[in-house]
């Protein structure tokens, strides 16, 4: 939208668009922005005396202000476009056969303060095309950016439908709402495909069901890869959408196509109970280490237990997850299996399933361990992506689902990675990382 200032003239001026006069910068833009507050403030009072003051919606003053300054900016516009029409046809009149203003035609657009009715100036050529309200729109930008972040929010169509007919008093529908996040599909495609870092020291590998409908609404899986970068900072890498039956050659391709986005190494990735990945993994990344999910472990014993027994067996299951090393362990789990494998045996037979790969995170520093364990991030983000989706019940197809989570991405971070710090500790664990991987974390920095 057109950058706007007030004069203290008592007429509005525009300001940023070409052709046009006025306060550019400095003491003067301070002088007429508060001469307009004070105007403003002054028929605020009135109307409070007169029974009160409404700010936005109908008859709201932000709204007569929107319009004043709309309407100035699209006259400054017009007089702009029919000096340069001039200039080209070397300085013709209207009688002539120049060209000229011929009257104004009236459109209502919605904006952010409300719908706002404009007296939109025209040209005797047609050939005048504003550039702050297009021919077709009925919105201005800023009503859209509003939409999209109340969407990524977590509101759903029908929410945002009522919120923005009982604050700014407009009408709109769903399909509307619908229209405009479809705005950002490109900019998830574009998210989608970015560059990533060539090394990442860690790389956890999560799911999370939504409902898709696709002849009938079905639970399907959608995979967050989640990075810490070599800075320290988390790097939301990509999501995917699978059918729940994934294999190896379906995780080829998904680490293929990080690979061919940067990434050449990866010192560890942490997931839980994807068949077929670990076998992608030792394709795609050789040197790559497999760590089951320490938390999602936990989570997975407290399944078969009853509640009241959790606090215990979780006290008795901490020997064996930090133990110094992996014979220490072994012994910690046959005293946990000693204990509870009457009651709970499928715990215990969960435990030595998983064992393969949960031992490479016993030959690890307490640093690296620290780091690995530390998923109160992925919780936040997977819990930020299941209130998204839970808000929208289920999904027309897959790229409605995708694009509702890359929507709760950028509520996460504008830029779309949600980056945030991983660790206040992570010199440490760098120099921990560099150590047990051969300088290979240190090589990413190249």
């Amino acid at each position: 939208m057109t950058d706007v200032a007030i004069t203290t003239t008592g007429s509005t001026v525009v300001e940023g668009v070409s052709g046009t006069s006025g306060p550019a910068t400095g003491q003067g833009v301070d002088t007429t922005l508060t001469a307009a507050v004070a105007e403003l403030a002054e028929k605020a009072a009135e109307r409070a005396r007169a029974g009160g003051v409404r700010l936005l919606g109908e008859g709201g003053l932000l709204q007569a202000l929107a319009k004043r300054l709309m309407e100035d900016a699209l006259d400054a516009e017009m007089e702009e476009h029919l000096a340069a029409e001039q200039a080209r046809t070397g300085g013709a009149s209207a009688r002539r056969g120049g060209n000229a203003r011929n009257g104004t035609r009236r459109k209502t657009v919605n904006t952010e303060v409300g719908p706002v009715t404009l007296d939109i100036p025209r040209d005797r050529a047609g050939t005048f095309r504003p550039g702050l309200v297009p021919v077709h729109a009925r919105r201005t930008g800023a009503l859209d950016e509003m939409v999209i972040s109340l969407t990524a929010k977590g509101l759903t169509g029908g929410e945002i439908v009522a919120h923005l007919a009982e604050v700014y008093d407009i009408t709109t529908s769903k399909e509307t709402v619908s229209t405009i996040t479809d705005q950002v599909l490109g900019g998830m495609n574009e998210w989608r495909t970015r560059p990533l870092d060539a090394v990442y020291p860690v790389v956890f590998v999560d799911a999370i069901h939504v409902k898709i409908r696709d002849g009938q609404v079905a639970n399907r899986p959608v995979y967050v890869a989640l990075g810490v970068t070599v800075d320290g900072y988390r790097d939301i890498l990509g999501l995917w959408i699978g059918d729940g039956g994934e294999g190896a050659k379906y995780w080829g391709q998904v680490l293929g196509e990080l690979k061919n986005r940067g990434v050449k190494d990866c010192c560890v990735l942490v997931c839980d109970g994807l068949n077929g990945l670990p076998d992608a993994v030792a394709s795609v990344w050789p040197a790559t280490v497999v760590q089951t999910c320490i938390v999602h472990l936990l989570r997975n014993s407290f399944r078969y237990a009853s509640r009241k027994d959790w606090a215990a067996i979780s006290r008795d299951l901490k020997p064996v997850y930090t133990a110094a090393t992996e014979a220490a362990a072994h012994e910690r789990l046959a005293e946990f299996a000693a204990t509870w494998e009457t009651a709970y045996p499928a715990i215990v037979r969960l435990w030595e399933r998983s064992w393969a790969e949960m031992v490479p995170f016993l030959a690890f520093d307490r640093e690296i361990r620290t780091i690995i364990c530390t998923t109160n991030a992925i919780e936040s983000i997977n819990a930020r992506y299941r209130r998204a989706a839970n808000a929208s019940g289920h999904f027309p197809n897959e790229q409605a689902a995708l694009k509702r989570l890359y929507l709760a991405t950028l509520a996460l971070d504008p830029t779309g990675k949600g980056r945030v710090r991983w660790s206040n500790k992570w010199k440490a664990a760098l120099n921990a990382f560099d150590l047990a991987f051969d300088g290979r974390v240190t090589a990413g920095r190249t």
